[in-house]
């Protein structure tokens, strides 16, 4: 390197190198508060959840909407993630339960949301993560409930219908699927296998190029991964992410049809978050099956200046034609417009669950 420069750079990487032990000091102070609170909760008997969305939430918007820059605020929400996480660490370890095995999707979608400094715990199918935080295996779950190609995830909704746990979070992937083999071609393979959401995200790209082989539904992306990883006649369909976990070689990446295809997953548990000050809340719903039911549901919301963001149908699976109706709402359900509407929505439709509320994205 040029003398010259390295003589620029010096005291800009010696200011850099302080910066950095200003920081790690301050975040040993803040470690430091975080146990006190842990300790004086725990001294007035009153541990509660170690997990507080609304205060997470808060916490960064706050930051984002005083950052001055250049520091982006991408930056801000990502690093002040895995500040929260590390210092909601030593106060309790907290379990998040996500469908697996490692590089799948969703544990992405949990480490992203909760943080690194996490135990995980991947799961087999949806129905086991939900069984693992219902019976106390996991504090919280991470599971896919619609993709922006291929819609809503119907196992997801089925078992909400019935779950005791509330939501309590949400976080939006962008979904870029890799084709992976173990030596990074295709020859020899005789199949290709990834989750059927996967498959059908992916199917025009495959169709184009790999017409004539098979394609395997897998219980989950990284699982498929995995199945490629023991088998040279497999490739899978997973993020990138699957392949250094499985070692595995990517073959073509970004083969999703769509390109801007997005995931949105939910967190789930036994925590009912506070107010944030934005806030999103979550319903299934059941009318009566007559003329103008459903019309004369969504009035309560209109009524009270409440606006709907998601509106999904899935049959309720009595053999008449009945529907529940899966509705997301901006705002909480303590906020006075949200609970007008809540209380003349219960007075009028045949079923009303609310999932949750919690902070809005």
């Amino acid at each position: 390197m040029d003398e010259d420069l390295q003589r620029k750079l010096r005291p800009l990487r010696e200011r850099i190198d302080a910066l950095d032990s200003q920081i790690l000091d301050l975040l040993s102070q803040r470690a430091r508060a975080a146990l006190e609170v842990g300790e004086a909760k725990h001294a007035a008997q009153a541990d509660g959840p170690v997990l507080r969305p609304e205060r997470e939430a808060e916490v960064i918007r706050r930051l984002q909407q005083s950052n001055p820059g250049p520091f982006p605020n991408a930056g801000v929400a990502s690093v002040w993630t895995e500040i929260i996480s590390a210092c909601r660490g030593l106060e309790r370890g907290m379990t998040v339960a996500y469908l697996g095995p490692q590089g799948s999707f969703s544990e992405q979608a949990a480490l992203e949301h909760f943080g690194h400094a996490v135990q995980k715990l991947p799961c087999a199918s949806f129905d086991e993560v939900f069984r693992a935080v219902e019976a106390g295996q996991a504090d919280v779950g991470m599971v896919p409930v619609e993709n922006s190609t291929e819609g809503a995830v119907n196992r997801s909704l089925d078992l909400l219908l019935n779950t005791p746990l509330t939501i309590l979070g949400e976080r939006s992937l962008v979904i870029r699927h890799c084709l992976m083999s173990q030596s990074g071609g295709m020859d020899g393979i005789k199949t290709i296998s990834a989750h059927p959401q996967a498959l059908a995200q992916c199917q025009g790209w495959l169709t184009r190029n790999y017409p004539d082989l098979e394609r395997v539904a897998a219980s989950s992306n990284s699982e498929a991964a995995r199945a490629a990883a023991g088998d040279s006649s497999i490739a899978a369909i997973a993020g990138e992410v699957a392949a250094p976990a499985w070692n595995l070689q990517v073959v073509a990446a970004g083969i999703q049809d769509d390109p801007h295809n997005r995931t949105r997953f939910l967190a789930i548990g036994n925590i009912q978050p506070l107010v944030s000050g934005k806030d999103k809340t979550s319903l299934i719903l059941a009318v009566p099956n007559r003329a103008g039911a459903v019309y004369e549901m969504l009035a309560p919301l209109a009524d009270n200046g409440v606006s709907m963001t998601r509106f999904e149908s899935r049959p309720a699976r009595t053999g008449q034609w009945e529907y529940y109706f899966y509705v997301d709402v901006l705002g909480h359900r303590n906020d006075p417009n949200v609970e007008r509407a809540l209380a003349a929505l219960q007075a009028q439709v045949a079923y009303l669950k609310v999932l949750g509320s919690y902070p809005a994205p």
